[in-house]
């Protein structure tokens, strides 16, 4: 099976703060790219689903950020909002290769 996704090096690791965030600025939306404790790596459109806040500017928490307007909980691999909130911000795939971060567009 064949990768067909495009991914673009966005930075290394080690330029994200671990439980911390990095944008990617696009035309069509910003991607937040998150780092946890664990150095598991996320991507979400920088935008919660409740009234748009930057959840790039969020705590970071688990696989979960809260956003900094209304204290949403947002999963990190789903982008869905936890209960009893609703709603889904947009996740893109990410990965890491040899210590670089890769996204998926």
């Amino acid at each position: 099976m064949t990768d067909s996704q495009h991914w673009v090096q966005i930075c290394a690791l080690a330029d994200i703060p671990p439980q911390g965030s990095r944008v990617v600025e696009r035309a069509s939306g910003n991607v937040a790219v998150f780092r946890t404790h664990d150095d598991k790596v996320f991507a979400l459109l920088d935008r919660c689903p409740h009234k748009g806040g930057p959840l790039s500017q969020g705590i970071v928490h688990g696989e979960s950020v809260t956003c900094p307007l209304h204290s949403w909980n947002i999963d990190l691999a789903t982008g869905a909002a936890r209960a009893p909130d609703e709603g889904c911000a947009r996740h893109f795939p990410v990965k890491l290769e040899q210590g670089m971060v890769l996204l998926g567009l």
